[in-house]
Formats: structure tokens, sequence, C-alpha cells
């Protein structure tokens, strides 16, 4: 029944949706946390741009996200990212659209985090001469990441679901070689069966093993 399998790299194509969902989820947790901290800061413009960015990027889809960092910033701006060759070029434009699109619900489970910490906290480290960023960097940021590996957990299992939107972009992960194997193959259950197992396969886990983190680190309050 699985016999077809033998004909297309099925670990190669996962391999490449691991790596974009790990690149992605980098990306995402760094640029994502600027964000809610721009979104907090004291800075009246940088708070505009924070809420923009989020209130824009969350409701525009992300494969117009995708079809944008391929067809408009790489074939119209030329834009490459420093990579060479199609397939390098696309891998990397689908990491940033994604990052793009996921820092946005990042950066919301992280300043849901920050409104858990006490506000005395703060004020009491403002007291001792701490400027807005120590603040952030030294009492409340800790504690908000303790509080939202829950959540964010759930953003990273949500990204790897959506890595499958860069075959848009022809990014040879699980999703394109599903579509190839749909084509050339008639055992349409059986692709399906073999797809879904192996997102399965990396989200359950994932999913476990941090909510069991995520119970460990919690606050107690």
């Amino acid at each position: 029944m699985f016999d077809f399998l033998g004909h297309y790299d099925v670990l190669g194509a996962f391999w490449t949706t691991v790596q974009l969902t790990l690149l992605s989820a980098v990306g995402s947790l760094v640029w994502g946390t600027l964000l809610a901290a721009m979104r907090v800061g004291p800075v009246p413009l940088m708070r505009g741009f924070g809420t923009a960015y989020v209130n824009i990027v969350r409701n525009i889809p992300l494969t117009v996200i995708i079809l944008f960092s391929s067809l408009g910033l790489n074939q119209t701006l030329g834009i490459s990212l420093g990579a060479k060759g199609f397939d390098a070029i696309n891998f990397r434009l689908a990491v940033l659209g994604l990052i793009v699109y996921t820092s946005a619900f990042v950066c919301e489970a992280i300043r849901a985090g920050i409104n858990t910490v006490p506000v005395g906290q703060a004020e009491a480290a403002r007291a001792i001469g701490l400027s807005f960023s120590q603040v952030l960097g030294l009492v409340v940021l800790p504690q908000a990441f303790r509080a939202t590996v829950g959540p964010l957990t759930n953003v990273l299992i949500a990204l790897t679901k959506n890595t499958t939107v860069a075959a848009a972009i022809n990014v040879a992960e699980a999703a394109l070689l599903m579509k190839k194997m749909i084509e050339n193959e008639a055992q349409l259950m059986a692709i399906s069966a073999v797809i879904a197992f192996g997102f399965v396969c990396l989200t359950l886990p994932t999913g476990l093993i941090l909510g069991w983190v995520g119970k460990k680190v919690a606050v107690k309050r």
C-alpha cells in the first residue's frame, strides 16, 4: 500500500519543514519580543507602530504575505537575502514571510504575559533608578516568558502547520511533496495519511514537552 514512498524523499521534505519552523520560530520570537516592548513602551510613536503592525499583519492571509515575499521582494525588487539559486532564495523568502506573520501573534502572547507581572514590581525597579529597558529586560520579561510558554507553544504548533503555505512559492517541504505525490500516484488516502502522520509526529511531542515545561516554570502567585 505504501510502496510508492520509495520513489519520494519524504524525510527530506519534512526536514525542510523542520528547518522552516525552527528558523521562523527564532526570528519570530526576537521580532515579536521587540514588538511587545514597543507596545508597552513609553514612546507614543513606537507604541503606534507596534499596534498598527500587529493589527494589520494579523488580518492579512499568510498566503498573501508569502507570495509578496517572492513576487514583490524578489521578482520585482530583486531582493534575494544573499541567497543564490531559485530554491535557496525561495526558502529564505518563505522564512521571512513566516517571521513577518508569526511575530504578530508572538507579540500578543508576550504582551499578555507582561500584563500578568504585578505593576508594583516595575514601579519598584524604576524607583531604584533602572531605565525602561532595564526594567523590561531584568524584571518584567523573565517573568512574562515563564507565563507565556503555553501560548507560545500554541503559536509554534500553528507555525509548524503554516509552513505548508511555503509550497505556494515552490519551497520543497511536505505540502509540496504531497502535491507531487497526488499528481503522480492514485493512492490519495495513503498519501494523506503519511503527510498527516508526519505533522502529528512534529506537533504532538512539541505540545506535550512544552506543556510540561510551561507547568514547571509557571510563576506561582
